[in-house]
């Protein structure tokens, strides 16, 4: 196989784990969410992969994509294999991360979520928010895991 060829496969192997990690957010029932009725975020939140590649440190990669909410969406709580910086791109968001207060981020400003900390983002705003998230992670396993 030539290198480019490898190079392609690896993407859309890195892109189909990413799909199948939303795919485990799928199987929650919105009960599971504390999220009002009208607010579902099955389809009120959207991902695009950005890149997804090895990093120099064995056993780590690097993920990005961008994720956005629709109004008074809120995201399943859950933790990642990794470190998150999670950057706002338009909107205006509230995030709880376990044993922290509360903060609200708008377009411009950027969080730091550790590795293993149980999360939740919400659209707080009127419009359609929008995050960059970047995970440097441990490869081979989840990028999400569904906190209850």
């Amino acid at each position: 196989m030539s290198r480019n060829n490898k190079t392609k496969a690896i993407g859309l192997f890195g892109a189909a784990l990413v799909t199948a990690a939303l795919g485990a957010f799928t199987t929650l029932s919105q009960a599971d969410t504390g999220q009002a009725a009208g607010k579902n975020w099955q389809t009120g939140l959207t991902r695009t992969d950005l890149i997804k590649r090895d990093l120099d440190v064995q056993g780590q990669e690097v993920v990005q994509v961008i994720v956005d909410f629709d109004p008074g969406v809120v995201s399943p709580r859950h933790a990642h294999p990794g470190v998150e910086v999670a950057h706002v791109l338009s909107g205006t968001f509230e995030y709880e991360l376990e044993g922290q207060p509360n903060v609200v981020l708008k377009a411009g400003q950027s969080l730091y979520i550790p590795a293993g900390t149980a999360h939740v983002a919400k659209n707080i705003g009127k419009d359609k928010a929008s995050e960059l998230a970047t995970y440097i992670v441990k490869k081979d396993t989840p990028l999400v895991i569904i906190k209850q």
